[in-house]
């Protein structure tokens, strides 16, 4: 394929994403099923098609796909739930793997324990991308982000050594169950010391790291440099990469400043945005190829060989939580709730209520029924079970064919579309139907409790700076800083005094505090108008516009949202 060709595919690509994406935000379908719709109808059309390169996928697109989850994940709410994200990201994987393998060794005509174990390794582990944009948009309660989010980073680095020791199996050396769990714990415990290590390398990057062009580039490097270390070392590159971008996604709000954080934020929603999108595209373009090559198994072959791979995945995954969370009280322990005598976050303002005593995010008891069945239909299937297996060989050690691989990748292919497009689609409506959401007015209060005790810190230490007679400041400066924290410090107290008589976690609008936000957004696009004006009659170099808009823009996004 010629160079010109890889480039037309690729804007092909990126359009294609765009339109899908605008789709989807218009109808509320999830866009990575739409995509693999998308993908699919193409693939059947005359023209050059895309093949999925799993090692390709694994080493420069799983990275930084993994590495933004982390960043985007809490370290703190991850830790309160770490029981259940266990139980889902490595003992459900396991069980998952070990009863396809089962199935197929007792089921499958011809098929082996090991190749069935590499197939259910493969299928395991839910790629949580589709459920969580459709989550975000429907509002899940946190505590369920949280599970579905913590579930995707740890779940892959199970799956694929576990998907390591199978294929080594298949190909002559047997499979051991002592052996396969001591290379999962030296696999796993090498990953996250790999992933510990990049994350305290680059501290002494944070001078540099405060440019925001140098911090982009280092952020950027930083999942490769991660997973090429474990790699190398032959450790989970995944976990690495997934532990350092979780470290450092917890650690960089204390030395970053506000200028890089906004542009590495951007620069990561954009690569998310393009590798989704492509990727999803080229999911669906497999079809022909995993399909083509099934002619020379039986119909019955086939049927049962996708009955086990879809009834398992399926299947195990409401049974498996439904019993986790059977289990006696003393495992349940609310995990977030902070022990006697610990210290507490200072509370509100007289006469305000907590954000936490209305079932914020520090209890982590059982989830409800309605919690498993949303939980239950989020383990969609994406690129990762793709990638893993496509990397299943063509040939054993021994020259021999590889045991039924096409029949491996149909049913992955199958397991991945059914998930992806079935519950994708319908995942949203089930939420609806449950009522399964965030308490949106608990969470507005909690935000404002925390702009109202930052402020308050604000003027703690203007006090102390106008009381140190060493500093230059004005009495002007002082008193123009605090009227400013001041009226800041009001708004928030007469939001979150509205916010007392929400009911039904809905949030109570307020025309009056509706129409100042509007009144301040007309101002500054006035502000922008008159500066365009002034670039336009060229009294205003376009660098010095774009320093001016830059102000403008930080200026709005200080302003709230509607929801507070």
């Amino acid at each position: 394929m010629s160079a010109e060709s890889v480039l037309l595919l690729v804007l092909a690509a990126v359009g294609v994403t765009v339109v899908v994406h605008w789709v989807a935000e218009r109808t509320g379908l999830p866009g990575a099923a739409l995509l693999t719709l998308v993908g699919i109808a193409y693939a059947f059309l005359p023209g050059p098609n895309v093949e999925l390169d799993p090692h390709l996928v694994l080493t420069l697109v799983l990275p930084p796909l993994l590495y933004s989850a982390a960043l985007d994940s809490s370290l703190v709410a991850i830790g309160k739930n770490i029981r259940t994200v266990v139980s889902l990201s490595v003992l459900l994987v396991f069980a998952t793997a070990v009863l396809i393998g089962i199935g197929f060794s007792l089921f499958v005509a011809g098929a082996t324990l090991a190749a069935g174990i590499a197939l259910g390794a493969a299928v395991a582990p839910p790629d949580p991308v589709a459920a969580l944009a459709v989550g975000r948009r429907v509002g899940l309660p946190p505590r369920l982000l949280t599970l579905i989010q913590g579930e995707g980073l740890l779940n892959d680095a199970t799956a694929l050594t576990i998907l390591t020791v199978a294929v080594a199996a298949a190909e002559g050396e047997g499979f051991s169950t002592p052996s396969a769990a001591g290379q999962f714990a030296l696999a796993a415990a090498g990953g996250v010391a790999a992933g510990l290590v990049v994350a305290y390398a680059i501290r002494p990057l944070r001078r540099l790291r405060r440019d925001p062009l140098s911090s982009n580039a280092v952020s950027l490097a930083t999942p490769f440099v991660a997973y090429l270390l474990a790699e190398s070392v032959h450790v989970s590159g995944v976990l690495a990469v997934v532990v350092a971008g979780l470290v450092i996604g917890h650690n960089a709000p204390y030395w970053q400043s506000g200028e890089t954080r906004l542009q590495t934020r951007a620069v990561w929603r954009l690569v998310d945005y393009v590798l989704e999108g492509v990727v999803f595209l080229v999911i669906g373009q497999q079809l022909p190829q995993v399909v083509r090559n099934l002619g020379d198994y039986a119909l019955s072959t086939i049927v049962t060989a996708v009955a086990i791979t879809l009834g398992v995945m399926l299947l195990l995954r409401p049974l498996w939580l439904v019993l986790t969370e059977s289990l006696p009280g003393w495992m349940h322990t609310r995990l977030g709730a902070q022990p006697d005598g610990a210290e507490q976050p200072p509370g509100p303002p007289a006469g305000g209520r907590s954000a936490t005593a209305f079932g914020g995010p520090r209890r982590a008891g059982r989830l409800s029924g309605r919690e498993i069945t949303v939980l239950s239909w989020a383990g969609t299937r994406g690129v990762i079970s793709l990638a893993a297996i496509f990397t299943l060989p063509l040939t054993t050690d021994a020259g021999d064919p590889f045991p039924d691989r096409d029949l491996l990748l149909f049913c992955a292919f199958l397991a991945v579309l059914v998930t992806l497009v079935g519950q994708g689609l319908t995942f949203a409506p089930l939420v609806r139907r449950l009522g399964v959401r965030a308490d949106a007015a608990d969470e507005a209060r909690l935000r404002n409790e925390a702009r109202a005790a930052a402020v308050r810190a604000g003027l703690v230490r203007l006090d102390e700076l106008d009381a140190d007679q060493h500093t230059d400041l004005e009495d002007k400066a002082i008193d123009g800083l605090r009227a400013a924290l001041q009226n800041r410090l009001e708004r928030y107290e007469r939001r979150l005094s509205l916010l007392q008589f929400a009911e039904g976690g809905e949030i109570p609008v307020s025309p009056e505090y509706e129409a100042a936000l509007g009144v301040r957004r007309a101002v500054l696009e006035a502000e922008r108008q008159e500066l365009l004006r002034w670039r336009d009659a060229g009294r205003l170099p376009d660098e010095s516009l774009r320093t001016l808009q830059r102000e403008l823009d930080h200026q709005e996004t200080l302003l709230p949202s509607r929801g507070g």
